[in-house]
């Protein structure tokens, strides 16, 4: 691990932000907000959107203290009414309606992915079986999907009034494939662009 490395990271512990550190959660956050706009609207209203993709993958490229960051920062935007969220919407009343529960787990999301790469790349290097750090992050990001989908559905039961059947027929079920292949995308290039990231910030 190189000098400036270790300096960013010791900076983050102690509660101070470095320059790199800023522009590395500012990045994030737009890139979440950018692709909030992609997205498929859904019968249920809960959209399917790909920032189910950038959350954990920030969580991994950045590490998990500067990802949640990150994503909380998106959720500050979208709370004091910048349009941020899917479909160019914003306001505190998205994160108190049927689809605030999705959002406001995400910082988990991301944490979780991010604890997953330091675990992994703590279980390689004492093992060293690459493969274990793949199973490792893979864990990490079904149980970062789980806690957000089980959020997200119970918040969705408490304001649409909905029974546990329709909950997930409408926030579950038809995600899951995506989400399957989500976490393939995240675990596999989640690593190499924080190698990639690493190399810029040495150099």
């Amino acid at each position: 691990m190189t000098k400036e490395k270790n300096y960013s990271n010791n900076e983050l512990t102690k509660g101070k932000l470095t320059t790199i550190d800023i522009c590395q959660i500012a990045a994030f956050a737009a890139i979440m907000a950018v692709l909030a706009q992609i997205s498929i609207p859904m019968p249920s209203g809960v959209p399917m959107t790909l920032q189910t993709l950038i959350v954990p993958l920030a969580g991994i490229v950045i590490g998990r203290k500067k990802g949640t960051i990150a994503t909380l920062l998106y959720l500050l935007m979208g709370a004091v009414g910048i349009p941020v969220f899917a479909s160019f919407q914003g306001g505190l009343g998205i994160l108190l309606g049927m689809t605030g529960g999705f959002l406001i787990s995400f910082p988990i999301l991301s944490y979780t992915a991010g604890l997953g790469h330091k675990l992994g790349v703590k279980m390689r290097t004492s093992s060293s079986k690459p493969a274990l750090y793949y199973v490792t992050v893979v864990a990490a990001l079904i149980l970062g999907a789980v806690i957000n989908y089980a959020f997200g559905t119970v918040w969705f039961m408490i304001i649409a009034k909905a029974d546990l059947a329709y909950s997930l027929a409408a926030c579950v079920i038809p995600f899951i494939p995506t989400s399957i292949i989500k976490i393939a995308i995240v675990a596999i290039v989640g690593p190499e662009l924080k190698k990639r990231l690493d190399k810029v910030l040495v150099h």
